[in-house]
């Protein structure tokens, strides 16, 4: 079963796809899409979309997990990464992908069994599940890599 986790973002989304076998997860492919910030909403929208139907196409995941849209304080941003997320979720839906979602505090929870840790204290556990050698690069790909785990964690696969 591969996980392919997203981390919905207004200029940069974080992936992150993993295998599950019985009780087993391993590292797949990680990284980031970027949304050029100098180039209007309309054109951001087009390249995000092809970007994912790439990673799609290259790893045939199973299934998709995103996190759940919460509480930005400055409405341009949230607007942005809104009208990402649903490209991501239009590009996954026509993937024939199902799709589960999940707040912050389920990540931090399934990955961590605290769901008020901090960002240092996921980024380790999501180290140590995969059993890599270091944490992944940037945040945004580690942040990816925990909403998969949090899938693999919560769904009956």
């Amino acid at each position: 079963m591969r996980i392919l986790g997203i981390d919905p973002g207004s200029t940069t989304i974080g992936f992150g796809l993993i295998e599950v076998s019985r009780s087993r997860q391993q590292l797949v492919d990680f990284g980031v899409i970027k949304a050029p910030s100098l180039v209007d909403n309309q054109e951001r929208v087009v390249m995000v979309h092809a970007r994912l139907q790439e990673l799609i196409k290259k790893h045939s995941p199973d299934r998709a997990a995103l996190e759940k849209l919460f509480y930005f304080k400055n409405a341009k941003t949230v607007i942005q990464v809104s009208e990402l997320r649903g490209v991501l979720l239009l590009a996954l839906r026509q993937a024939g992908l199902p799709i589960f979602e999940y707040t912050p505090l389920q990540v931090k929870q399934a990955v961590s069994s605290y769901g008020r840790a901090e960002k240092a204290q996921v980024q380790t556990m999501v180290k140590l599940i995969l059993g890599l050698k270091q944490i992944p690069k940037p945040d945004d790909a580690a942040d990816a890599l925990a909403i998969a785990i949090c899938c693999a964690n919560s769904e009956k696969l």
